[in-house]
Order: structure tokens, then sequence, then C-alpha cells
């Protein structure tokens, strides 16, 4: 008797599978299904939890014969990233739905609307604004060996409005383009997946103007940003409405601590050549300016100082339309890859995990014989470091004289090209950079046509250093 019930259990299982596949197979145009939620997250989100603090890049330089080694090679880290001589560096409030489809699409190259909004579900199923247009280009500049770097940017989040969690609704009569209160979390993970940073904002405690109520909602919003992005921690504050109960708040959050802050007013104008520079809590201000033609004269007039008494220009901005589209592209090419190629445009988090490895990071230069050298790259990092990435500046060796270059397995990305009296080396120690490469590659196999998701799959894949699976996937972009 028991056996018969076990066979009829496994049959009803059966066909319930059955079923639950079929309805998988409907069409979602299908009238019964005229109202279809469609859950936008990426297929692939780079698995930020499983990053290392902490990074010793070892990296093996052999001569050609004939070659003399310097007596005293030097190696340090400068103070910008790829030798760039200015800082530009921007932070969107609000959590605002044009920051993935106006901001991150602009600068990626993704389709743009004069007054619709879209989502990464969206973009996936190709389902898209009928005036939608391209740029036709990415934005960005180099990172002095050839290899373009994208232009990257901040984003605010709010964690604890329930918005966020909104699937997007595509069907035949609507396929809502009238842009939601805010980003979701899906188009979140995939302006993480290109490098975005977040930063908290507004929470919604009771009494903003108590700061223990504040701190309280800090740890609120962390837990869901966490759980939201699987791992992925914040610890960046915008400050909202120039409140400064807010930046009370943050630097009495030690666990996990918040470490950079960016005012609206009050703060430091920061000058990234400055000796000792150390931003851990340093309240950098950022200007919201009238227009665009101001931000371009604020640059100008930098330019007009030597390097070393340089402001980085640290803009704040809200909703971003066609005009913000319009104004990035020109930075490109006037300042970025089509233009002089000076300005490094990281979000704050990047600039602060960067400046943070120059100020405790180490480069230390070795003999190992005759023909060779090889260079250790100490990064200590804190929580919440995303971005293990600096370039090193050797002195004494040209790129021409170099036979080899080795690295250890920490070492996951390297490009380098002569550089004043010797090379630059870009180093990036990001752990799953060959896998996170690897999606994009499929990505485009699985689109062929798609002109962006090959741009997208050559950009990551160029990232990585030199291998036999990087020729492996440059072959199957090709």
């Amino acid at each position: 008797m028991r056996s018969i019930k076990t066979i009829n259990k496994i049959i009803v299982f059966i066909l319930c599978t059955i079923n639950i596949g079929c309805i998988k197979e409907k069409n979602l145009y299908d009238d019964e299904l005229a109202e279809k939620e469609v859950i936008s997250d990426p297929e692939f989100f780079y698995p930020f939890i499983n990053e290392p603090i902490d990074h010793t890049a070892e990296i093996t330089i052999q001569v050609k014969e004939g070659v003399q080694l310097p007596i005293q090679p030097t190696a340090v880290i400068p103070p910008l990233k790829y030798n760039k001589s200015w800082l530009f560096m921007l932070t969107q409030d609000d959590c605002k739905h044009a920051a993935f489809c106006y901001t991150w699409a602009a600068i990626h190259g993704k389709p743009l609307s004069k007054k619709s909004f879209y989502d990464l579900a969206h973009l996936q199923r190709n389902e898209l604004p009928s005036d939608c247009y391209y740029l036709g280009k990415t934005l960005g500049s180099t990172d002095g060996a050839g290899n373009e770097v994208r232009f990257s940017f901040g984003t605010t989040l709010s964690p604890e409005e329930p918005w966020m969690d909104k699937t997007t609704t595509i069907n035949k009569k609507n396929y809502g383009f009238n842009g939601k209160k805010g980003l979701v979390w899906g188009n979140v993970k995939e302006m993480l997946n290109f490098g975005v940073g977040i930063a908290f904002h507004d929470v919604m405690a009771t009494d903003v103007y108590d700061p223990e109520d504040i701190l309280s909602h800090y740890k609120i919003a962390q837990d869901i940003i966490l759980n939201r992005l699987k791992g992925r921690g914040c610890k960046m504050l915008a400050e909202p409405n120039g409140n400064k109960t807010y930046v009370e708040a943050a630097l009495n959050y030690y666990s996990p601590p918040i470490k950079t802050l960016t005012l609206q007013s009050g703060g430091d104008r920061i000058r990234p050549f400055e000796e000792g520079l150390d931003l851990e809590n340093k309240l950098i201000e950022r200007v919201f300016y009238n227009n665009q033609d101001e931000i371009i004269r604020d640059i100008e007039q930098e330019l007009s100082r030597p390097c070393e008494e340089r402001r980085a220009v640290c803009v704040g901005v809200h909703g971003t339309d066609t005009g913000w589209v319009n104004f990035l592209s020109k930075l490109n090419s006037i300042y970025g890859q089509d233009g002089d190629d000076s300005m490094w445009m990281p979000c704050q988090e990047e600039y602060y995990e960067y400046n943070y490895y120059r100020t405790h990071g180490t480069a230390e230069v070795r003999y190992e014989d005759e023909k060779t050298v090889k260079l250790i790259v100490s990064l200590p990092g804190q929580d919440y470091f995303y971005y293990p990435s600096v370039t090193v500046n050797l002195s004494g060796i040209k790129k021409e004289s170099i036979k080899q270059i080795l690295s250890d397995d920490d070492v996951t990305g390297l490009s380098y090209a002569n550089y004043k009296n010797g090379i630059m080396l870009n180093i990036d120690c990001r752990k799953y950079l060959t896998e996170h490469a690897e999606n994009f590659v499929k990505r485009y196999e699985a689109n062929k046509a798609n002109t962006s998701a090959k741009a997208d799959a050559l950009y990551f894949v160029n990232m990585l250093k030199e291998s036999d699976k990087k020729e492996e996937l440059k072959k199957r972009i090709e």
C-alpha cells in the first residue's frame, strides 16, 4: 500500500512540474496575460561579497638582452589614476530613475529618449520607447595605454522606500515608459556591474533632526542594501537638503562605517595633488550648478592653475535629461578620449579607495637578477572596498626594453605604457574580473546584432591582463 501511495505522489509531482513548465512557455502577449510583471535583474551580478579586503600584487618584469637595469628604480602611486591631470566627480541625488536611462545610458552607449523612461527589463527584451536614439559611442577617457575607461558617477539609494522593490510591467498595450518614483533594484544592480557607486541620502526617520533616529535608519537601510545587492554594502553619504544632522549621524556610524561624505555646503573643495591628502571622513563639497555652462567655466578656471593647485570639480544633480546627455558628451569630446584625455571621472567611492591605497599602500621594487625586477604593490583596504585598482609609475624602464611581464594571481587586469622616464602600470585586483568579462561575452553571443553588447564585451575583456583566457574571449567576440 505504501508503495502505491509513493507512486501516486510521484505521478502528481510530475504532472505539476509539467503544468508549471507549460505556464512558463505561454506567450507574454496573450490577452489572459495582459498584465505581466517582469523582474528586471541582470543575469549576472558581480559577487562583491567575496572580494578580499587586502591585496598584494606582484609583477615580475624581465628586460631584453643588452638592456641595463637602473641602479635604483623607484615606484610610486600618483595622485590620480592613469596619471590624469584633473578630477571630475558627479553624484546624482534622490535615487532618480533618470540615473539609469539617461546618465548611465549615455555613458555606455545605450538607448536614449527625449521624454520617456525605461528599465533594465525593457533593455533586455528590446522593448523600448518609440523615440529612442543613440549617441553612437561610449563616453570616457583612456588608461594611457590605449584602453577605454568609461566615465562613472554615484547614485543615491532609497532602500526603505517600497517602490525600489517594484518590478517592471511589460504588456502589449502599455510598456510602462512613464517613469517610476525612482530606481528599482534591478537597474541598480546593472549599474553596479559597470562600476557606478552608491550612497546613502534621505532615510525614513521620524525626526530628521535627531542624529540617533537617523543613525538607526542608516542601519536599517544598510541591511536592506546588503540583502538586495547580495552583500554589496554602502560606505558613502550624500548629504540631503543641506541637513547637517545626517553628517553628524554618519560620523557616528562605526560598524560598518560611512567613510566618505559629500556636502551641499560647508565642505572642502579638495585638491587631489595635495601631499598627504587623507579623505577618511573628510567633508567634500559639491556644487549644484544652475546650468552646464557654469560647470565648464569652473573646469576652465581649475585648468588654468598648475596641477598641484587644481581643485576637484564635484557636481551634484537631481534629475538628468538630454541636456545632461549632451553635457557628458561634451566632456568626452573636450577632455575625454575624443579630446585631450586629461580628466578622470570616477564615482566618489572609487576615488576614496584610490586615495586610500595611495596614502596607506606601498610600492616596492626588488632586484631578482641582472635582467629582472619584481614590483610588489601592497593595497590594504577597508570594509566595503570594491575598486582594488591603482596606477604605479616605475622609473628607469621603458616599454620597448621589456621582454616579458608576469604577474601573480591577485592581479587580474594589467596594462602599461611609457610615462616620463619609465612606465606606468595600471593594476587591477578585482577577484572576479575574468568571470565578469566572460558574462559580457555571453551577452554578445546571445545577440550578435547588438553593437552595444559587442562594445561592452570588448570593454571588459580589454581590462584583463594578457592570458590564454583573454585571447579565447577576444576570439569569441571577433
